[in-house]
């Protein structure tokens, strides 16, 4: 069973490396519905795979000064306090009955919905906010919202595992529609490895990380990565992108169902 973990691993690492998103959106459901781990295993399991595999993204990014660190500090404090929250929250719980794992369950399939919302519509959301100037924020009311956003992705990553990706770079762009594409990759990756560690330790303190599963996860995805780049230069990316949508669509259709 090793075996196929590391392959899934290898598959959703190939299309994050060819889209930059799918990570968390695609390994969360795959391991609840396809190999039946219950949904808070799955996402205390993805979030401690998300805060390796991201730490070494940012590292990239770095070097290439890519990273806006002002705005991961604002996501930063809105994010890991929520974060933490939203742990302490699931410890009172005790024990996850029936209802709560539904619930996660159910807030995994909407933050999917969300990561395909912002693959679809992503350019028409700026599109709208360059013909409407006056919507763009700026100064201290661009702080709070990024404040506010930061704290809404912590606690939907620390549920679903889910949001820091397509979601959060949408939400940034849509923030600083100014900033290269590259420093909103670069800064949605760096704020979400705060995150993902502070919510990837609080799952662990809830005992909910699979170490076997995560480490064959891990064989697979970081190969994956790597291939799925080397591959994004000659797949269009529109084409890829509408395949991963319709893809995650149907898989948020059955996780709500």
């Amino acid at each position: 069973m090793s075996l196929a973990y590391t392959v899934s691993g290898l598959l959703v690492g190939l299309l994050v490396g060819l889209t930059g998103v799918g990570g968390g959106s695609l390994m969360t459901p795959l391991l609840t519905l396809l190999f039946g781990f219950s949904p808070a295993t799955a996402v205390g399991t993805d979030l401690a795979f998300a805060s390796i595999t991201k730490g070494f993204g940012t590292l990239a990014h770095r070097a290439h000064g890519h990273v806006q660190w002002q705005v991961v500090r604002r996501l930063c404090v809105g994010s890991l306090p929520a974060a933490v929250a939203a742990i302490l929250v699931l410890k009172s719980a005790g024990e996850l009955n029936a209802q709560w794992l539904h619930a996660i369950r159910v807030t995994i399939g909407v933050s999917v919905l969300l990561t395909v919302l912002s693959l679809l519509f992503r350019k028409q959301m700026l599109a709208w906010l360059a013909r409407n100037p006056r919507f763009q924020l700026e100064g201290r009311k661009q702080v709070v919202a990024t404040v506010l956003v930061g704290a809404v992705i912590g606690v939907l990553v620390t549920v679903s595992s889910i949001g820091a990706g397509a979601v959060g770079a949408t939400l940034i762009l849509l923030l600083y529609p100014h900033m290269k594409p590259a420093e909103v990759a670069g800064t949605d990756i760096a704020y979400a490895v705060p995150l993902t560690a502070v919510a990837g330790l609080g799952h662990v303190w809830l005992g909910t990380v699979d170490w076997n599963l995560l480490l064959a996860l891990l064989v697979g995805s970081i190969p994956g990565i790597w291939l799925g780049a080397q591959l994004s230069r000659a797949l269009p990316e529109r084409i890829v992108r509408a395949a991963l949508a319709t893809t995650l669509t149907l898989v948020a259709i059955k996780l709500v169902s």
